[in-house]
């Protein structure tokens, strides 16, 4: 697809819309947008599950640690933690698998935590190159969302965080390996997976709040790819829509 194209596509769906597509075999891109902060929603556990690993590679925590969960971690909405009995003991690889898998919220939360918190993640984040990706607050803190406090993320940041896992020059070739792995087993794939079924595998992360969607992914097609589509304030269902769409036409121009 043409950037032309895109383009014509997006000016039909209200609000701010982004989008960047880049083929990690011939180097092919489009960015529209790309730069453009936009409230995170779920998409901000990429960058912490990044963190998480940073700091296993350091040292300062491993996939077997044990954290017993306590009834003031849970969160409402995604995930299971917060149905979970207070006592449980999970992994640090097991947040990362809830964080990921189920969009667990609880196990986002407590993640930050042990990673010692946003002003941390953030720190690690800018040396890594990404000076835009930005965890602001917990999720699901309503109160700090009220004060209009968000956490930030751009299509091209993210895209590029996704290509250098897919080389396995994000942290190391091991932790980049895992990550893909992880997000391989997204269970939430009503946007870019919705036409597939079970024809490829797709590493991504969907977002969503009140008039928020986003995916982000990488797809294991003929020519694999990157593909970043966010929306803010926009119409939900006609950009998931989109979203759904543009996945399916780029997989079939790569060779399917």
């Amino acid at each position: 697809m043409e950037r032309e194209e895109i383009q014509g596509l997006l000016r039909q769906i209200p609000g701010k819309t982004c989008v960047y597509y880049k083929n990690l075999v011939t180097g092919a891109r489009v960015g529209i947008r790309e730069t453009l902060p936009m409230m995170a929603a779920s998409v901000i556990k990429i960058p912490i599950l990044v963190e998480a690993f940073h700091q296993i590679r350091t040292g300062e925590h491993t996939k077997n640690e044990i954290y017993v969960l306590q009834e003031g971690d849970k969160r409402p909405s995604c995930g299971c933690l917060n149905r979970m009995h207070a006592g449980l003991p999970v992994t640090y690889e097991d947040l990362c698998n809830l964080m990921i898998v189920l969009s667990d919220n609880t196990a986002t939360n407590i993640l930050i935590r042990l990673l010692g918190g946003m002003d941390r993640i953030n720190e690690d984040l800018q040396a890594m190159g990404y000076g835009t990706l930005r965890v602001n607050r917990l999720l699901f803190d309503r109160e700090a969302s009220a004060r209009g406090v968000q956490n930030y993320v751009t299509a091209g940041e993210i895209g590029d965080m996704l290509e250098r896992m897919y080389r396995g020059n994000l942290v190391d070739p091991e932790s980049s390996a895992d990550m893909l792995d992880i997000l391989k087993e997204q269970r939430l794939n009503g946007k870019f997976p919705f036409r597939f079924r079970d024809r490829i595998r797709i590493a991504h992360k969907t977002g969503e709040d009140e008039g928020i969607t986003h995916d982000v992914g990488i797809f294991c097609a003929g020519e694999p790819f990157v593909l970043c589509c966010l929306g803010n304030e926009t119409d939900c269902p006609a950009f998931d829509r989109f979203m759904q769409d543009i996945a399916w036409r780029l997989y079939e121009e790569q060779g399917g």
